[in-house]
């Protein structure tokens, strides 16, 4: 039979694996009588662990969540994707930065060092935040927004930077009144997709936009997103601009003449087919006409329209617009 200290560490261990464990199953387990899982039970709650007892023919043992947080117990493959998880919390579009280094160097201090040396190998790097970069959301915001996601309960807040209003909608004194459906990331920033009340349509919020108001509004029914109800299709189509679904609103198809390889890596999420050493079929979509033959001008190619007319009358009117601005010549200061 292990030592206390080990048959402890092996029962949390176990107890942090599932939800339930009767008495009898935790006993034969550890290799050890009921009797002794009673007390060391006893031992890990006087060490903080809210461990309750379960009634009934299998009776036994749950770890619950407690008042304050117990010491964790990690295996090495858990310790190491948490340190990880911890190095790359900066680009996760919420402002957690200096929490999340004071966690890992918590979490290195007590690492053995066969495990501290596998974290110090993983080098994460991050680019500089382009110019106008949307700041971090605030993390008491997140948490306010899944909770009111989880409760469902309508929220109210104030929407925009001050200067910069965004939405017509977003003036100072306006507040907005939401249905949350989901807080989500993309991309290294937090949204709230939900319905907003006033406009009697789906909405995407920047987080680090969205000031609460208290209190919440009432409870709602959650109403089903469109499309699949999939969020993250839900999102991949407003940010490319269509009114439902994912794909793109504006799509079609051309025959570039230039040979596969000369236009498969410039694709993007469109569809290539090789018509012989010379010509590609491509179809592609954009968010609008005129961005879809921006799009295509970029092959620096001849190329044939195959459909549907809406890009061809794109293609005119563009070309027609350049061939102007080339006739005029520089502008004269």
């Amino acid at each position: 039979m292990a030592g206390t200290s080990g048959r402890l560490l092996a029962l949390l261990s176990l107890l942090q694996a599932r939800r339930d464990w009767p008495g009898a199953l935790l006993a034969e387990r550890l290799e050890v009588s009921e009797r002794t899982v009673r007390r060391d039970v006893g031992r890990l709650r006087d060490l903080g662990y809210p461990i309750t007892a379960t009634k009934g023919p299998d009776g036994g043992y749950r770890l619950g969540a407690g008042a304050d947080l117990p010491p964790l117990l990690l295996d090495d493959e858990q310790a190491v994707a948490l340190a990880v998880a911890l190095r790359s919390a900066t680009a996760s579009g919420a402002d957690v930065g200096e929490a999340a280094g004071r966690a890992l160097a918590t979490l290195r201090q007590v690492m053995p060092s066969r495990l501290r040396h596998r974290v110090d190998a993983v080098e994460l790097s991050s680019a500089a935040p382009s110019r106008g970069a949307r700041p971090a959301a605030d993390p008491a915001v997140l948490a306010t927004l899944a909770a009111a996601v989880r409760a469902r309960e309508l929220v109210r807040f104030d929407h925009g930077d001050p200067g910069d209003p965004g939405d017509p909608g977003d003036r100072p004194g306006v507040v907005r009144r939401v249905e949350p459906h989901h807080v989500v990331s993309r991309a290294g920033r937090w949204y709230l997709v939900g319905w907003d009340l006033d406009r009697d349509d789906w909405r995407v919020f920047g987080v680090d936009r969205v000031r609460p108001r208290v209190p919440h509004g009432p409870r709602f029914t959650p109403r089903a997103l469109p499309g699949d109800g999939s969020v993250a299709s839900f999102l991949t189509g407003r940010f490319r601009g269509a009114a439902a679904g994912e794909d793109w609103p504006c799509r079609g198809e051309v025959v570039l003449h230039l040979p596969l390889a000369q236009v498969a890596p410039f694709a993007l999420d469109g569809v290539v087919e090789a018509l012989g050493p010379d010509h590609t079929r491509l179809a592609v979509g954009s968010w609008s006409w005129t961005g879809l033959v921006a799009l295509l001008a970029r092959f620096d190619a001849d190329l044939e329209v195959v459909g549907p007319p809406e890009l061809a009358t794109a293609i005119d009117r563009v070309g027609r617009r350049l061939v102007d601005a080339g006739g005029r010549g520089p502008a004269q200061n």
